[in-house]
């Protein structure tokens, strides 16, 4: 049975432009806006400028979800993956096509989604069951559960607008999960929670899931899409590129995603990237490539190489390293000492021996960090590889399991002998 049925969506927005010049000086910004005033004249001057453009946030979208499916939806950040959402919890309209839904939806978009600011907890629990339709007594069942699960007993009676972002974020998503919609979706707004948190929502996920009910769930974390979702589908500027089984949609967006790059490079500081302390010179990824192979495996040495301008004098300095998984994990996260450094160039080397990393795709991001707290330069995502599996002496081909495959010395040996009689 159908739950939900899009055929042919798309969704075009109008962005204005200003028109008006990046002006320096008071003069030029009341020119401006005098030229603003009268469109003929500012036409003239601006001949070539489009003051209005189309953006078309999805662009002939069409699907169906069955009951009980558990969807995951993936692709960078302006795929079109919120639009959906929102145009599914009937937030806003689709600019062509049609959607049918079937059944009650609850949405977690938004931190603060769905919540009136002047009115408490305890009113807003009741004004959302009341927006799902809900009687008075059905929203007194579940009243103590979700609050339990929010955990925001002791603010009940405060409002909401004094709430944190994860206070937020706890009593929109137990709401969303214990007033039994027939419908759940959840956004990326999850990653706001801690972790022990965002565990007690997977697991409620999982519950929903299995009791019968449909979910959608945005996440760039593509270990929860995989344990949670038994579908997916998958965006790219506005399109639904690929849906299908969950294993075969994450391995064909990590395809597509999955770039090599073991070098950048930067000869002029004025044209590098960084700022006015620190400009980037170079990282490179050095593997000491074994049997004259041409690929990283899972017995190959690495070393990061990496240079910068420090352009501040007497600067107190360290440098950060963080290894990515390419579902978002943070493998480890190590640094160097901080002291203090003249202007010049900085020089670093790290170090990943071999038979330490899992085979799969990781990236390195740096961050420079001033006085042991202030970080003044993050380059995210700086280089990404692949690393193939290895094996010899072992029958058995499944997955090796997690991001690391370190050979420690772990033995096993028979302390006595049993003679049969």
């Amino acid at each position: 049975m159908h739950v939900i049925s899009a055929e042919n969506i798309s969704k075009k927005y109008i962005i204005n432009h200003q028109g008006i010049r990046k002006s320096s000086t008071l003069r030029d910004v009341v020119s401006d806006t005098m030229d603003g005033l009268f469109s003929r004249k500012k036409k003239e001057k601006f001949p070539q400028e489009k003051e209005k453009e189309e953006f078309w946030a999805l662009k002939d979208v069409s699907f169906t979800i069955d009951q009980g499916d558990r969807i995951g939806i993936v692709g960078h950040n302006g795929a079109g993956k919120s639009t959906l959402l929102k145009i599914l919890s009937r937030i806003t309209d689709p600019t062509t096509g049609q959607v049918s839904i079937n059944g009650r939806v609850a949405s977690l978009l938004e931190v603060g989604t769905g919540f009136h600011p002047e009115l408490t907890g305890r009113e807003n629990i009741f004004l959302n069951g009341a927006i799902l339709g809900m009687d008075k007594g059905e929203i007194k069942k579940s009243f103590d559960a979700i609050v339990d699960f929010a955990g925001v007993e002791k603010f009940l009676d405060t409002p909401v607008k004094r709430y944190s972002s994860g206070m937020y974020v706890r009593l929109g998503f137990a709401i969303a999960a214990h007033l039994e919609p027939e419908i759940m979706i959840i956004d990326e707004v999850l990653a706001v929670g801690d972790a022990e948190f965002q565990k007690k929502c997977l697991g409620k996920m999982r519950d929903v899931s299995e009791s019968g009910r449909t979910l959608l769930f945005v996440s760039h974390n593509l270990t929860a899409i995989q344990a949670l979702c038994n579908k997916s589908f998958y965006f790219e500027k506005g399109r639904l590129i690929d849906q299908g089984e969950t294993s075969h949609i994450v391995t064909t967006y990590l395809s597509r995603v999955s770039q090599k790059q073991l070098e950048r490079s930067w000869e002029n500081p004025n044209s590098a990237p960084g700022n006015d302390e620190i400009r980037v010179k170079s990282f490179r990824l050095v593997p000491e490539y074994l049997n004259n192979l041409t690929h990283i495996d899972v017995r190959t040495p690495m070393q990061v190489q990496f240079e910068f301008w420090n352009m501040v004098e007497d600067a107190q300095l360290n440098l950060s390293l963080h290894l990515y998984s390419y579902t978002g994990e943070c493998i480890f996260n190590v640094g160097t000492p901080s002291q203090p450094y003249g202007k010049g160039i900085m020089v670093g080397t790290l170090e990943i021996p071999g038979h330490f990393l899992n085979d799969g795709s990781y990236m390195i991001s740096i961050m420079v960090v001033k006085d042991t707290s202030s970080v003044i330069y993050n380059m995210e995502e700086a280089l990404s590889f692949d690393i193939e599996d290895y094996r010899e002496n072992v029958t058995w081909y499944g997955k090796w399991p997690g991001y690391i495959r370190p050979q420690l010395n772990f033995t096993l040996c028979q302390t006595e002998s049993v003679v049969n009689d």
